[in-house]
């Protein structure tokens, strides 16, 4: 089945006992394309994640993907026939060795060449060494892991990550960060819900964040564009009293704001083009200029700028 978005949603509504979860969420994922569902607890990122899997039924709303209507328990079926999870809790057979719980994942997908597969992906997630051992006695790292690739076992269209790193340490938080890293450039769709800003931004190229509503969807680069423009950040070597009022008085200048006595923030449209004036302004009325540099608004910035630092209790 050729479809235009892998996956697809419109007006798309859950409710709860008459509480909203997900109200009037319409969004397009294409092949390739990894997007990120950020949010606070309680914004629906979870809920979601079952509606696209066909596990909740929508209150209100269509969602399709790969072009079967996931509103249909038949088509349902299909389509999870050809996606793979990948949860907070892995799920995994904790009596079973590593390679025991693929073996029997791979049963169930019917895939071919399932010994060979096996051992690709153990080799993948670095835990071909560990096939034998029971996954009982596998660290909270390896066996998200392990469970990675369980997920891409039978070469899913569609990867659905829930949380991929929440609760690990530094160390295995990296590995699955890498794992997923090469994912992307082996050019896999996936959707990926965390709370982890910088985790969202080297794996997404949209970031769609939600709270119950939909309420940006873009680029992480035009969503920073968007809300703050781009920056310069000029630091002198001494107080420049009259600096402030010269640089508003610049025609290009959209916004400046003073962080310290001896550095401004100046909100320009093309810092290439612009920088030259501004630093001959400053410079014509006694400023002493130590550097500048063009300043980077952190995702964590544009996050807390659209939801605030508010955290509900997850639904």
């Amino acid at each position: 089945m050729s479809v235009s978005f892998l996956i697809e949603t419109s007006h798309l509504t859950k409710r709860f006992d008459g509480v909203t979860a997900v109200e009037d969420l319409s969004l397009h994922v294409k092949r390739g394309e990894v997007l990120a569902l950020l949010g606070p607890n309680g914004a629906g990122k979870t809920t979601t994640i079952r509606l696209l899997l066909g596990l909740l039924a929508p209150t209100e709303g269509t969602v399709h993907v790969l072009g079967y209507d996931m509103r249909r328990r038949s088509q349902a079926e299909q389509a999870r026939a050809r996606v793979g999870v990948l949860t907070e809790t892995p799920g995994l057979y904790e009596t079973l060795s590593a390679l025991e719980n693929l073996r029997f994942f791979a049963a169930l997908y019917n895939v071919r060449n399932a010994e060979s597969a096996i051992e690709t992906y153990l080799r993948l997630v670095e835990l071909w060494d560990r096939r034998h051992e029971r996954v009982g006695t596998f660290s909270k790292g390896m066996r998200q892991r392990l469970a990675l690739a369980r997920a891409l076992l039978h070469e899913p269209d569609i990867l659905f990550l829930d949380e991929p790193t929440s609760g690990l340490d530094p160390a295995a938080t990296r590995r699955i960060r890498e794992l997923l890293l090469d994912l992307k450039t082996q050019g896999r769709t996936i959707l990926l819900t965390t709370h982890n800003l910088d985790e969202a931004e080297r794996l997404a190229d949209r970031i769609a964040v939600l709270r119950t509503r939909l309420l940006v969807i873009d680029t992480p680069e035009a969503l920073r564009l968007r809300l703050y423009g781009r920056r310069v950040r000029i630091e002198c070597s001494a107080p420049c009293p009259q600096a402030l009022e010269i640089v508003q008085a610049l025609p290009f200048v959209r916004h400046v704001a003073a962080s310290s006595e001896n550095t401004l923030l100046v909100q320009v449209e093309s810092p290439e083009e612009q920088n030259p004036a501004l630093i001959e302004a400053l410079v014509q009325a006694g400023a002493k200029i130590r550097w500048v540099e063009e300043d980077r608004v952190s995702l964590e910035d544009v996050y807390l700028q659209l939801v605030g630092d508010t955290e509900e209790e997850a639904v």
